[in-house]
C-alpha cells in the first residue's frame, strides 16, 4: 500500500510494441507515474464527505483540485524513485521491465517529467491557502525522504506511510476550509498503519514460501510475530476508534441519527478479510492489490460506502 514509491512493478507494463518515439516515451512516462496507485489520494475527499458537503459544487471542485495536486506529486516521486534505483532495477527480474530501466524512457526525459510534475503540483498548491501549501510541501518532502532513506528503517517506514495518509486528509480540510474531526485523523492513521503492517507481514510470508524476486532489505528487521501483534493492535484500535466516533453525541447530532454505529459492522468484516488475504495468499504480489481483486472485500467496502452515504445524506434533521 505504499503511498510512496512502491517496490512492486506497475500492474501494467508497456509491451515491446509500445515502440520508440514520442508516443512510446509518453506511454512509458504515464506508466512510470503509476496512475493505478493514485486511488490512495481519495482520502483528500474525506473531509468533504463527512462534512455532508459532497454535493456542494464549489467545495467539491476545491477537493478535486487538492486530489489532483497529490496525484501530480505522487507521480513525481515515483519517477524520481525509478531514476534513483535504475541500476538496481536493471538487475531485478520484474523491475527491469519498467520504462526507465528498460530504456523505453530516456533518463533525461524522465528528469524533465519529474521536474514538470513537481512544478505543477506545488504551483497548484500555491493557489490555495498557506496551510494547504505547507501541508502539500510537507507531504512531498516526506515522500522524497522515504524514497531515498526512510524506507530502510523498520516500523518508521510504515509510520511514514501512515503520516502520508493523515496529511492527505489534513490537506483536504485546508483545501476546502472544512474543520476535520480528530476522530477522522486518528482513524486514518490507524487504518494506514494496519494496512502497512499487513503489507510487511505479507512480504515476510512471500519469503517463507520462496517467492522469487529481490525483497526489501528492511524486512530483515521485521518478524512474523511482531507484525502479527502490530496487525492485531492496529486492527482492533481502528475498529474501536471508529465505533467511538459513531457513538459520540456530537457525531449523532451532526448527522441527525444514532444509527451510524451500524456501519461498524462492515469495518469489522473488512479488517478480518484483509488479515485473511495477508495470511492465505503469500504468492500474490501485494495484499493491497489483492484486496481490490477480491470479490468479498470489494463487496464489504461498497457496502460500507453505501451505508455511510445513505446515513450521512438521508438521515438528516428536518
Amino acid at each position: 500500500m505504499n503511498e510512496l514509491p512502491s517496490s512492486e512493478p506497475s500492474s501494467v507494463i508497456p509491451t515491446t510494441s509500445a515502440r520508440r518515439g514520442v508516443g512510446g516515451v509518453a506511454m512509458g512516462l504515464l506508466w512510470t507515474a503509476r496512475p493505478h496507485q493514485w486511488i490512495k489520494n481519495v482520502f483528500v475527499l474525506a473531509p468533504v464527505v463527512f462534512a455532508k458537503e459532497v454535493f456542494e459544487p464549489m467545495l467539491l471542485i476545491r477537493a478535486i483540485g487538492a486530489f489532483s495536486v497529490f496525484c501530480l506529486l505522487a507521480a513525481a516521486v515515483y519517477t524520481m524513485n525509478d531514476l534513483a534505483d535504475v541500476e538496481g532495477d536493471r538487475l531485478h527480474p520484474r523491475k527491469k521491465h519498467r520504462p526507465i530501466p528498460s530504456g523505453k524512457v530516456p533518463a533525461t526525459a524522465a528528469k524533465v517529467f519529474a521536474v514538470a510534475l513537481v512544478a505543477l503540483g506545488l504551483g497548484g498548491a500555491a493557489l490555495g491557502s498557506w496551510p494547504f501549501l505547507i501541508t502539500v510541501a510537507s507531504y512531498f518532502v516526506m515522500n522524497v525522504a522515504y524514497s531515498f532513506k526512510l524506507k530502510q528503517v523498520p516500523y518508521v517506514d510504515v509510520g511514514i506511510i501512515a503520516a502520508g495518509f493523515v496529511l492527505r486528509v489534513m490537506a483536504g480540510g485546508y483545501g476546502t476550509k472544512i474543520n476535520v474531526s480528530g476522530y477522522l485523523f486518528v482513524c486514518t492513521a490507524l487504518l494506514a498503519l494496519f494496512l502497512g503492517f499487513g503489507k510487511r507481514r505479507h512480504e515476510l510470508s512471500g519469503l517463507a514460501v520462496g517467492k522469487k524476486g529481490k525483497q526489501r532489505k528492511v524486512l530483515e528487521s521485521y518478524s512474523v510475530r511482531g507484525l502479527d501483534w502490530a496487525l492485531a493492535l492496529t486492527g482492533v484500535a481502528t475498529v474501536g476508534v471508529y465505533l467511538a466516533y459513531t457513538l459520540n453525541p456530537r457525531t449523532q447530532e451532526f448527522f441527525g441519527s444514532a444509527a451510524l454505529w451500524w456501519s461498524v459492522l462492515p469495518v469489522v468484516f473488512g479488517v478480518l478479510r484483509f488479515v485473511t488475504l495477508v495470511r492465505s495468499r503469500p504468492h500474490a504480489e501485494s495484499p493491497t492489490q489483492e484486496m481490490l481483486k477480491d470479490g468479498p472485500f470489494v463487496a464489504i467496502v461498497l457496502g460500507w460506502v453505501g451505508m455511510v452515504m445513505w446515513m450521512v445524506y438521508k438521515l438528516q434533521p428536518g
